[in-house]
């Protein structure tokens, strides 16, 4: 591959050949990195979680490989392939890319950095046939045809065909793996949902009952409304919730508010005079009378206990993801809806509502991601009565 590689890979050699920063953070006798030079698995999804933060800091993608063994794992001769595949990786990677275990002895990751292509072909096409023919260059067809080769750009394409998850699960290792303690802490969190979700919904049974039969009563259509939003990694399910509005509203006024709302370029005239602009239409037409109630008590979110039963949401979380908000995200922005389920309440809910920017909204859902714990969902649930009663910033 050699000087081929780089002159279809990168805009010129100079734009490229940076030190090995990357590779400078571990040395070779480093337990981080193997003596072939290639980095350990937790050090590896490390690099792979940096190399995600600069891509959504610099908006410049990257492309993660990944060569996989698996197939070898039952004869017994994963360890000398991936041997061999990880010398040729070396001899076809620059300096400035990253080599080491996805999976330790079975799936080998290559981090292509600073990438760019003014071929009409897309990278990752390049890259994979590249690569490919400098496996089957030495390698067997025996091997080669077991190998599996796969390439996964960053930041992934914003909605591959609507239906499959917006976020491709094989660049976010640091969120999909877990330890054993992070493990049963996971198992708690849905023990938690699962108690708590049942209980609520036996104790307000009463009082769903009767917010069924107002919003029947008061106005045409379903008592429950079913709306599309994202979930973890991107999977779309139906939110549910009481019927706030009027039946066969146009969608278009919430959905033009919100684009503009995200992209910094709202204005007041649906907000109060003297307060900020808000997250929500504060006074939206397509409301009832008794919607405008149930969403200053935030009573209308209380089906979404169904959503924590079955598992697409949690007690705790950031808020579910509207797609056509999805579509006008920043790449930072992104990570909210990825790295946990959406929740009924959440840190945003109890500190800040709608009367926080999107920005703050996405950094307390950042944040509430990075510090997250048992005791932090505690602490928000435990909050949560006063914020929903309160109905500052609910409208």
């Amino acid at each position: 591959m050699g000087n081929n590689y780089l002159r279809i890979v990168a805009r010129g050699d100079q734009g490229i050949r940076r030190s090995n920063s990357h590779k400078t953070l571990f040395t070779l006798n480093s337990p981080a990195v193997k003596p072939s030079g290639t980095f350990h698995e937790e050090a590896f999804h490390s690099m792979l979680t940096l190399e995600r933060r600069r891509a959504e800091r610099s908006s410049k993608p990257f492309v993660l490989m990944l060569l996989d063994a698996g197939a070898f794992v039952e004869t017994g001769t994963a360890d000398s392939v991936m041997s061999s595949v990880t010398s040729i990786a070396l001899k076809s990677t620059r300096e400035t890319d990253l080599v080491g275990w996805y999976k330790n002895g079975v799936i080998l990751g290559v981090i292509f950095t600073e990438i760019g292509s003014e071929s009409e072909i897309p990278i990752t096409e390049i890259l994979h046939s590249k690569v490919v023919a400098a496996l089957r260059a030495e390698l067997s067809r025996e091997i080669t045809s077991k190998l599996s080769v796969t390439v996964h750009l960053f930041p992934e394409d914003r909605d591959r065909d609507g239906a499959e998850p917006v976020a491709d699960f094989r660049l976010y290792p640091d969120v999909s793996e877990s330890g054993l303690k992070k493990r049963l802490s996971w198992v708690a969190k849905r023990v938690i949902d699962i108690l708590g979700g049942s209980a609520l919904l036996f104790l307000l049974s009463p009082l769903l009952a009767a917010i069924a039969l107002a919003i029947k009563l008061t106005s045409k259509g379903p008592v429950i409304f079913q709306q599309e939003r994202l979930g973890r990694f991107g999977a779309r399910f139906k939110c549910l919730k009481f019927r706030t509005m009027y039946a066969n509203n146009d969608p278009k006024i919430h959905r033009e508010y919100i684009q503009r709302f995200i992209s910094g370029q709202a204005n007041g005239d649906n907000t109060e005079q003297g307060k900020p602009i808000v997250y929500k239409i504060t006074n939206d037409p397509r409301v009832t009378p008794i919607g405008r109630f149930l969403r200053k008590m935030s009573f209308d979110e209380l089906p979404q206990l169904w959503n924590v039963l079955v598992g697409e949401m949690s007690l705790v979380g950031p808020r579910p993801s509207l797609p056509y908000e999805f579509e006008i995200y920043e790449i930072w922005h992104r990570r909210r809806v990825l790295e946990l389920k959406p929740g009924i309440t959440g840190l945003w809910q109890v500190s800040g509502r709608s009367r926080t920017c999107f920005d703050d909204m996405v950094r307390l859902d950042l944040r509430y991601s990075q510090s997250w714990s048992l005791w932090l969902d505690f602490k928000i649930l435990i909050a949560t009565p006063r914020a929903a009663f309160g109905g500052e910033g609910a409208y």
